[in-house]
């Protein structure tokens, strides 16, 4: 079971209550309490701990280097970034995903007592800016759990001693629930309230309630434009974007100050240095277009001893350290973008073609374009110059088709969880082409369940069956049934 697994690596901050039911009297009450370490902690000390592990150990784990093997944004040359990159058994072990698996589960175990004690009749009920953090935060990690996995446990999830096997939910009931806690926690940031505001407990916005409402606005966007296969509402994405961030220094994104946290495509290469290399299926992109961010995205591995900046060929490399180049944004201290100010203008840009408005869908993937170089180190003017020379032909062409290939270029390389998703929306909509791959041989179409659940959870064993199904089944979303 879930918790059980949470609780054994002791991952949780929460629900530690020993059941004393033959003692009554108060001295036994206190035999074995830390006073130090109590377990009813004030609902603001847990965001935290779900804000920094929602950019650490869910949007920039495990989730994040697979992802960015299968969507070529890397290319996996060694130990399981190798069989991921192969298909030779990675995609499909419940062993693969297991630590963010653990991960985001723990998250939404933290959330829900979070909920629990701002909710009405809890016992911090009127504490509105902590419950609508924890709305979103909760509503983020459920969709990325959901997107990668599809159907998953929820509702029965999180009752210890009460319900050892949670049943399966469906991903269709789990997006209505996302969709509810967003509306929910835009409601309650706009509330006054007696409690003390987070503060410096707010890793993200330091306690700005209206920059957590522009992030919700923001992820309602992305979420309807997932949905877009099974009911398209592009104007919707629009004006939920136009409520969003403004500019860049409003995006929501992780920092880390390299001295005790440090950005995890960083440490991975610090620890496994190059078992994820250049892609040459990216650098041919990129090339294409003459497009300078060739220039960063890549650096020459220290260990090739020829120093020579060699590009691995996806589907068919060398398992091999220190032969193939590795990022060139790599650093202890770059960010982690959980919603970034160009997803948000790369989707503006695509609803307003899918609705045929091509002048603001142009404005839209200018602004977007010139973030994107922004973040990598160059400047808003060599965006509008490469615009004018290499993007606009292609995008009076086919609008949508670059719009898409810009916003997936842009991702390198933090973001791969939602190039993945993304990916998988076009697919299904007909517009695979839109992002080329090169290796497109048996293609993870979702991520397995976690080998925590899938060997204590009867329900969780018997939708992995053998892992095969990553390979004919889509999600509910992309037009799969579970």
């Amino acid at each position: 079971m879930i918790f059980d697994n949470i609780k054994k690596t002791g991952l949780s901050l929460i629900m530690a209550t020993v059941v004393l039911s033959s003692c009554s009297e108060k001295v036994m009450d206190e035999i074995n309490q830390n006073k130090n370490n109590p377990n009813d902690v004030a609902a603001r000390f847990l965001i935290p701990q779900v804000i920094t592990a929602s950019a650490f150990s869910v949007t920039g784990s495990d989730y994040a280097f697979y992802a960015s093997v299968y969507m070529e944004s890397q290319a996996g040359v060694n130990g399981q970034m190798f069989n991921a990159e192969m298909r030779n058994s990675e995609p499909y072990s419940a062993t693969t995903y297991n630590n963010s698996w653990n991960s985001t589960y723990t998250n939404l175990l933290n959330l829900k007592a979070v909920l629990t004690k701002c909710a009405v009749g809890g016992s911090e009920a009127g504490n509105f800016q902590t419950l609508g953090v924890a709305q979103i935060l909760t509503a983020y990690n459920l969709a990325i759990q959901t997107d990668l996995m599809g159907d998953i446990p929820w509702t029965e999830f999180g009752s210890p001693g009460v319900i050892f096997q949670p049943k399966i939910d469906k991903q269709e009931a789990i997006y209505k629930e996302i969709m509810n806690f967003l509306d929910e926690a835009i409601v309650n940031l706009g509330k006054p309230t007696t409690f003390a505001p987070l503060g410096s407990n707010d890793l993200l916005y330091k306690g700005d309630s209206n920059s957590w409402i522009k992030f919700a606005y923001g992820l309602k966007a992305r979420y309807k434009m997932r949905l877009s296969l099974k009911a398209p509402k592009y104007q919707e994405v629009i004006d939920d974007l136009n409520k969003s961030f403004t500019k860049a220094d409003e995006q929501a994104a992780y920092k880390f100050n390299g001295t005790t946290s440090f950005n995890p495509f960083f440490r991975l290469n610090r620890d496994r240095q190059g078992v994820l290399a250049s892609s040459k299926s990216l650098h041919d992109k990129l090339v294409a277009r003459n497009d300078p961010r060739d220039a960063k995205y890549f650096a020459v591995n220290p260990s090739n001893g020829k120093k020579e900046l060699e590009f691995a060929p996806n589907g068919s490399p060398v398992d091999i350290l220190g032969r193939y180049g590795i990022s060139g944004l790599l650093s202890a201290t770059a960010p982690v973008h959980l919603f970034s100010f160009h997803e948000l203008q790369f989707l503006k840009a695509e609803a307003y073609a899918r609705l045929s408005n091509i002048p603001a869908a142009e404005t839209a993937l200018k602004t977007g374009i010139a973030a994107a170089f922004v973040k990598v180190g160059l400047t808003a003017t060599a965006a509008d110059t490469y615009y004018t020379a290499s993007v606009k032909p292609l995008f009076d062409a086919n609008p949508t088709k670059e719009i898409v290939l810009q916003k997936y270029l842009s991702f390198y390389e933090d973001e791969a969880v939602e190039s993945y998703s993304d990916y998988r929306r076009l697919r299904a909509m007909g517009n695979k082409d839109f992002i080329p791959l090169a290796n497109t041989s048996d293609f993870p179409l979702r991520f397995t369940y976690g080998n925590s659940d899938v060997t204590t959870n009867n329900n969780v064993k018997e939708a992995y069956g053998d892992g095969r199904y990553v390979n004919t089944e889509n999600v509910w979303w992309a037009g799969g049934t579970r």
